[in-house]
């Protein structure tokens, strides 16, 4: 528990974050509700709010979630062309050659359940 005590302030270097999960990996499988789990759910907090500031994720690009949902759910080319119109403009999307316009977007996310925030953006 002193362990714990002894990262549990702000992350502020890498070596601070290396040492902050290093006592997290050793004291996961503390039980919520007691101290211990307390403090482990305190310095997951700060692990996080660390990474976000360091390591962002950047947002992903629309075609590759396009190709993703579609390797999720074994599609084709074809039956994204019966979404979006035609054989022709689902080729020029997948090419990057035509960007998605807002209906495309919108039957994407209602068709798929491709989240809307990955299909906004430049493609």
């Amino acid at each position: 528990m002193t362990e714990i005590l002894s990262v549990l302030k702000p992350i502020k270097t890498n070596r601070d974050y290396k040492k902050s999960l290093a006592v997290f990996e050793k004291h996961f499988d503390a039980k919520p509700g007691t101290q211990e789990g307390d403090f482990v759910y305190v310095l997951s907090v700060l692990i996080e709010q660390y990474e976000e500031e360091h390591f962002p994720i950047e947002a992903a690009d629309p075609i590759e979630a396009i190709k993703f949902r579609m390797e999720q759910l074994e599609l084709t080319n074809k039956d994204i062309a019966e979404i979006i119109g035609s054989k022709s403009r689902a080729s020029e999307i997948l090419n990057r050659k035509r960007p998605l316009t807002v209906e495309m977007i919108r039957a994407l996310h209602n068709k798929l359940g491709v989240p809307a925030e990955s299909l906004i953006g430049a493609s």
